[in-house]
Order: C-alpha cells, then sequence, then structure tokens
C-alpha cells in the first residue's frame, strides 16, 4: 500500500480536518475517534508518512519510534485506562481491514472490550 498524502490522517496533521486532540508531541498525535468502537477510543499516530507498522519499522527513525511507543502508554494513562485494561489494535493492509494508509494504533477502552475474534 502506497502512502496517500490525501488521507484522513495527513489531513488531520496538517490541520485541514479538526480533531479533539487527546495528547501531542514532536512526533505523534494522539486523538479521539470520531466514531468510537467503545467508551474511551482513542487513535495514536506517527507524525510522519508511515503506511503501516511494517513501513514504520522499516523507516522511521529510533526517536520516532520510541516516541510512538511513548505516546501510546501516555495516551491510556492520561484516559485512565491503565487500572482496568486496555486493548491496543493496529490494522494493516487488506487482510487486517486497515482503511487508511496511514499508520495508526486504536486505543479501546473503558469496559470489557471481548475476545479479539467471535468464537
Amino acid at each position: 500500500m502506497a502512502y496517500d498524502d490525501q488521507n484522513i490522517f495527513a489531513k488531520i496533521l496538517r490541520g485541514e480536518i479538526p480533531c479533539q486532540t487527546h495528547d501531542e508531541c514532536d512526533h505523534t498525535l494522539a486523538f479521539h475517534d470520531i466514531q468510537p468502537q467503545a467508551p474511551t477510543h482513542i487513535l495514536v499516530i506517527p507524525k510522519g508518512a508511515y503506511t503501516d507498522m511494517s513501513d514504520f519499522a522499516a523507516h522511521a527513525s529510533a526517536e520516532e519510534q520510541a516516541a510512538f511507543i511513548a505516546a501510546i502508554g501516555r495516551a491510556a494513562t492520561k484516559a485512565g485506562l491503565t487500572e482496568g485494561g486496555y486493548r491496543i489494535i493496529a490494522n494493516s493492509g487488506a487482510h487486517g481491514c486497515q482503511e487508511v494508509p496511514h499508520l495508526h494504533m486504536h486505543i479501546l477502552g473503558g469496559e470489557v472490550i471481548g475476545p479479539l475474534r467471535a468464537r
């Protein structure tokens, strides 16, 4: 999947589309999902143009990678999810049902999320 600089997250990063910011640093942005799938649903994205985790792991600097991991933990803590627990999900490619070609992590919490797949 090629990076599309017209994707919704690229537009959010450029300030063309507003978001409800939850946390931000030089390398990342965390914001509330506009179609939440749980009581708390936060998206964490790198500010660089990376399509998915494989692209990010291969091309992001060590500083960007460390900042991304720290941002996920910081966002979960700031949202009050650490005591009860939460799920982190990244969809990748067609089989992973990735809808936006910009790496993003979903942080879901605020209730029991249930099994990853129906049994």
